[in-house]
């Protein structure tokens, strides 16, 4: 049996992965969706939610775990696994980034996102400078995030989108060869995505080399439109 651990990425939380998590259990294994500080179920004050004590929560769940977990970080938060595993590179058997930023030490997930010129959602996403957040418009949920999902997603993201807090997007990663580099990541990249587009997708897993590069032809939300072939790639690794 192995153990996922499963990370949201923006504006989401963990209902992200109520489609996955069935699949996984059925296959025998176990499937820990998160709540991010600030998202989701999680009350924080969304001002208040930084990327040090988001990283710190994260390690401390895996340290409640017995053995090692197979860690999937969805979108930008990419970056939260990856500096996760430079503090607990012995938790973690494998590090899975979903259409997710994985960039190397000292950069930033803003750097990268500003060079994903065709994406969808910029025009879209609204700044709120008192809580150091934004959030995205619901007019480009359907087109954006979810053109291949069945209709009641949209709905249920309507209800249930919120707000991302700006600083984890602008702090550089800390990461060494040493402890980040020593646990084994592999890359699952959605050639349909409107939202981290292949593009950049296919930059990011060229810099940072992967043991293995899947593709799903979907778009930035497989969990939602084919969730049981997301799963096989999961079992796979």
């Amino acid at each position: 049996m192995k153990t996922f651990v499963l990370i949201h990425g923006s504006w989401h939380s963990a209902w992200n992965w109520h489609k996955v998590i069935p699949l996984l259990e059925k296959a025998g294994h176990q499937a820990i969706a998160v709540d991010l500080p600030g998202m989701g179920r999680d009350k924080t004050p969304i001002g208040d939610v930084k990327m040090k004590n988001t990283v710190q929560t994260l390690c401390a769940l895996l340290d409640e775990i017995p053995g090692k977990v197979v860690l999937v970080g969805h979108s930008k938060n990419g970056i939260m696994i990856s500096q996760v595993a430079e503090y607990r590179p012995g938790k973690i058997e494998k590090l899975v980034y979903l259409a997710a930023y994985l960039i190397p030490n000292g950069k930033t997930q803003r750097e990268y996102s500003l060079q994903d010129t065709e994406g969808w959602l910029k025009p879209y996403v609204t700044q709120h400078p008192e809580t150091s957040s934004h959030t995205l418009q619901p007019k480009i949920y359907r087109e954006g995030l979810y053109h291949d999902c069945d209709e009641d997603i949209t709905a249920l993201a309507k209800l249930l989108l919120s707000h991302e807090p700006v600083e984890s997007g602008i702090t550089p990663l800390e990461l060494t060869e040493e402890n980040f580099g020593s646990v084994p990541r592999v890359y699952i990249e959605c050639t349909e995505d409107r939202a981290v587009t292949p593009f950049i997708q296919r930059k990011m897993y060229t810099e940072m080399p992967c043991e293995n590069v899947y593709q799903l032809p979907t778009s930035h939300s497989p969990f939602f439109s084919k969730p049981r072939e997301l799963v096989d790639i999961l079992l796979h690794v």
